[in-house]
């Protein structure tokens, strides 16, 4: 299998993605404040969230693993393509559902499972210490 998108790149795309589906529905003009609202700002609510707290480049608070990301990238993308069957909402609305989950699940299959040797390596260095009095 080909992973070919970085970990940085990756990290990018999931903030934007995160921010798209809580503003898709009112963008794509879907804003009913029905679950076929919810689904998409939770889910991208829920992607941020989980960005903020993975081990890469774009990460806050380096709790989980990429490979812990990946999966639960996984597992959104398969929730919000299958959401509008699950919650009943495909007569009023499916198609960006299923498209951006399709995106979501393949950017997890095609995304490097390691970040790039510079931020392991920065990651493992020992913090520098300065000292205010030079000897």
């Amino acid at each position: 299998m080909m992973r070919m998108v970085g970990t940085r790149v990756h990290g990018l795309l999931d903030y934007i993605m995160g921010i798209a589906l809580i503003g898709a529905p009112l963008l794509l003009n879907l804003a009913t404040d029905g679950i076929e609202t919810w689904v998409p700002a939770l889910i991208g609510l829920a992607i941020i969230v989980y960005s903020l707290f993975t081990d890469y480049e774009l990460g806050v608070w380096k709790v989980f693993s990429i490979r812990t990301h990946l999966r639960l990238d996984l597992i959104v993308g398969i929730i919000l393509s299958l959401s509008p069957w699950i919650f009943g909402f495909s007569h009023l609305v499916w198609t960006p559902h299923l498209l951006l989950g399709i995106i979501i699940i393949c950017l997890s299959i095609v995304s490097k499972p390691r970040a790039s040797i510079k931020y392991r390596d920065k990651r493992a260095a020992p913090p520098v210490i300065t000292s205010i009095i030079e000897p």
